[in-house]
Order: C-alpha cells, then sequence, then structure tokens
C-alpha cells in the first residue's frame, strides 16, 4: 500500500507546537491523517430557563464520536451529564478530535467520557485530542473525562480551551496514566503534551502545559514527577465579579481543597491559586491511578459543595 500523506484538518484546532508540526508532515501508510472516520468531531449547546432542568438544545456529532441523550440523575439542581462515547476502542496515529461545548447563560452541564481514553501505539505522525469550551454568564460547566493512557511510542496531543464570562465557573480534570496497556516501562511514549488555556472577557488568564518527552528528559527526575508514574491536573476557573464574592469564595475553595487532599496516602498534592485570581488549580501526583482518581475526586466533591450545595455524583469516577 503507498504511502497516504496529509496533516489532518486544522479548521477549528489551535496552532500545534513546533515538535507536532513536524510530526505532522509525516505520512502515514493507511487514511490519511483526519481522514474518514479519524476527524472525530462532538459540538453540544447546553441552555436553561431560570429553574428548569439544563437542556440539550443542540448537537452534532462525527464518528467515532457517539451519543445517546443526556442523564439527569445529578444531584445539583437543574444539572445535566452528557456522556460522550467512542466506539472504537481508542485513538491512533492521525486521529483529530475535537469537542466543542457551549453552556449558555445559567445553564448546568457535566460532559464527560464512556471510559478512558487509550492512545495506541504510533510509528508515525501524531493524535490530537482538543476541547473548545464556553460558558456565558452565571453558567456552570464540568469537563471531566475518563484517564488518558498512553501507550508505547505513542505521540499525543491534547489541548483544552476555556472561554469565561462574569459569573461563570468551569471545571476542567485530566489524568494521566503513562504505562500503557502492554508490558513495557512506564513513559516509554514518544511524546505527550497537555495544554489548558482559559480566557475571561478575550484576555489570557491561565496558559498551563505538562510537556513530557522521555527520549530528551526522564519524566521521573526530581524536577518532575519523581519517583510517581501517574499525574491529575483539576482546574477550577471563576473569574472575580464586580462585589467580591468571587475572590471570597475562591479563598475558601483553596483552603478546603487543601484540607481534603493534604494528607492522603498515595499521593503528592498541591494547590494553588491561578494568576489574576481566575480560579485555582491541583496537581496530584500518584503510584496508582486509583489513588490520583480518588484525591482528584475530593478536589472536585469539595468544589461542588462550595460552588451549589451538593457534592459530587456517586456514579461518577471523579
Amino acid at each position: 500500500m503507498s504511502a497516504t500523506h496529509s496533516r489532518g484538518p486544522t479548521d477549528g484546532f489551535p496552532p500545534l507546537p513546533p515538535a507536532f508540526e513536524s510530526y505532522a508532515d509525516e505520512s502515514l501508510a493507511q487514511a490519511p491523517a483526519g481522514g474518514p472516520g479519524k476527524n472525530g468531531l462532538l459540538e453540544a449547546t447546553f441552555a436553561r430557563e431560570g429553574a428548569n432542568p439544563t437542556r440539550l438544545i443542540r448537537d452534532h456529532v462525527k464518528v467515532p464520536y457517539h451519543l445517546t441523550g443526556t442523564l439527569e440523575s445529578d444531584p445539583a439542581p437543574g444539572l445535566t451529564t452528557l456522556v460522550a462515547q467512542e466506539p472504537t476502542g481508542g485513538v491512533a496515529q492521525g486521529d483529530r478530535h475535537r469537542m466543542v461545548i457551549d453552556a449558555r447563560a445559567g445553564s448546568r452541564a457535566h460532559v464527560t467520557t464512556q471510559s478512558a481514553t487509550k492512545v495506541h501505539s504510533m510509528s508515525a505522525n501524531y493524535a490530537h485530542l482538543d476541547a473548545s469550551l464556553r460558558a456565558e454568564a452565571g453558567s456552570y460547566l464540568e469537563y471531566l473525562p475518563g484517564a488518558t493512557i498512553i501507550n508505547e511510542d505513542a505521540r499525543c496531543l491534547q489541548t483544552v480551551r476555556v472561554d469565561l464570562a462574569d459569573d461563570a465557573c468551569v471545571i476542567v480534570g485530566d489524568i494521566l496514566v503513562p504505562d500503557g496497556l502492554s508490558d513495557h516501562e512506564p513513559f516509554s511514549f514518544d511524546h505527550y503534551h497537555a495544554r489548558v488555556e482559559a480566557e475571561h472577557d478575550g484576555r489570557l488568564v491561565c496558559a498551563d502545559a505538562v510537556d513530557l518527552r522521555p527520549s530528551e528528559r526522564n519524566p521521573q527526575d526530581s524536577a518532575s514527577v519523581g519517583e510517581y508514574g501517574v499525574v491529575g491536573s483539576l482546574y477550577v476557573f471563576v473569574p472575580a465579579s464586580s462585589d467580591g464574592t468571587a475572590e471570597f469564595f475562591l479563598e475558601e475553595l483553596v483552603e478546603g481543597i487543601y484540607d481534603r487532599i493534604s494528607d492522603r496516602e498515595g499521593v503528592q498534592a498541591g494547590v494553588s491559586t491561578l494568576p489574576h485570581e481566575v480560579g485555582a488549580v491541583v496537581r496530584i501526583l500518584g503510584h496508582r491511578e486509583a489513588d490520583v482518581t480518588e484525591a482528584l475526586r475530593a478536589a472536585w466533591d469539595e468544589t461542588r459543595q462550595q460552588r451549589l450545595g451538593v457534592g459530587a455524583p456517586a456514579d461518577r469516577r471523579y
């Protein structure tokens, strides 16, 4: 079979880091990068009137994404849950998957995946997983996908972009499991780059990245993740409001999360206030995915308790 050369789609995706620009020029021997079945798209818009439940008023999906409606079992009043399904069994080289989530004013939504995202081994090119989240005034949006499992020789770029209005709250979670599904050493992937950016009223207020290239630098040195193998991150975006309530909430939130995660067994964890008083970031390192997930869930639960008055639902992993 002759090689197929394609960078894949670029519309709607953020600019590539330099290393991934180079990967994009590598030819694939099978379907082209971003071709049919590899150019996944999920668009969802949530809206709510008054105290009524939040509704999914618009959705559009392209393979490999699949939707089967929303769930209304969340204990938070008016909050609906959307589970993105990928029946293909994992992410392969040349895949370009994009989510676009829009939370209208006053809406409340939780977006997750049916399971962990498995990034398979690669011989060329890369995979890109992108999420674009927009939260209008007074909305509450959670984007908490399952863990990302990176297999040997894989290259994975994950980008999350958040557009915040006043009095909105957006929670973004991520767990990296670097030992894959086969019998090999941890951190045997080629390149993993996860970037989270947030804007408030058109101004960049957060830019954070985890960029791991094991062949160039050992991720387990003392200046990176050390002896640990699983990395968890939770971002809570709550832009400041004119009456000062957001600042007060942020102080209470950071203290509450620290109390919940600082002394947990099996993990090293910390919480910091983001620049511009726009929110908080939690970082957790552990040996086991279960320990990191439980710690991240505790931070999420504390955020919900303070923001919504109810904790995390029992049927959600974190």
